[in-house]
């Protein structure tokens, strides 16, 4: 054998007997291999890991329409935020413009989008649960979910604020604020 090739299936066999060692170190270990049905453990140090439970995270808008629900942040101040959108079928925004990058994923459902500055939902374009898509900054776009969906389009959006939301005319011209 070429003494390569035995150094090499030297280091193999001295990787799968230190291997062998921590496998039976490790089904030893009594921490290890624990099940749904053991005991839990404590509630996380909140100053290590904070937990909000669902029913205290914060949502605005509408059942059945639109709601927006704030997990961290907020994006209306300096700083990271991340939101939950639900796009109920059969809803949209209008065309309009972000004057900072958002980043979306898609949870759950079909988000159909369109980058048209003219409201013709026949230009939305299906985004699939599980896509990722970046929402830049300055460009016109807007968003919702088709009537006949079996369920809300639900996205985490994540960006960093403030962000200001610029509705706009056929022309992808701001339109005045109110």
């Amino acid at each position: 054998m070429h003494s390569l090739a035995k150094i090499l299936l030297g280091a193999a066999v001295a990787a799968g007997a230190a291997g062998l060692g921590v496998m039976a170190v490790a089904q030893t270990d009594p921490k290890v291999g624990t099940t749904i049905h053991d005991p839990i453990g404590p509630v996380p140090d909140p100053s290590h890991i904070p937990v909000t439970l669902p029913k205290d995270i914060k949502c605005t808008g509408k059942v059945g329409v639109q709601e927006t629900c704030t997990l961290f942040g907020d994006p209306s101040k300096p700083g990271l935020y991340g939101v939950i959108y639900k796009w109920y079928p059969g809803h949209f925004s209008k065309p309009h413009f972000h004057d900072q990058e958002r980043y979306a994923y898609v949870i759950s459902g079909t988000w159909w989008v369109s980058t048209s500055n003219v409201y013709d939902e026949r230009t939305t374009y299906p985004v699939h649960a599980g896509t990722v898509a970046i929402d830049r900054k300055n460009t016109v776009h807007w968003d919702g979910a088709r009537t006949g969906e079996k369920e809300p389009a639900v996205l985490e959006l994540v960006g960093i604020g403030p962000v200001k939301t610029i509705q706009v005319d056929e022309n992808g011209k701001p339109k005045p604020s109110n």
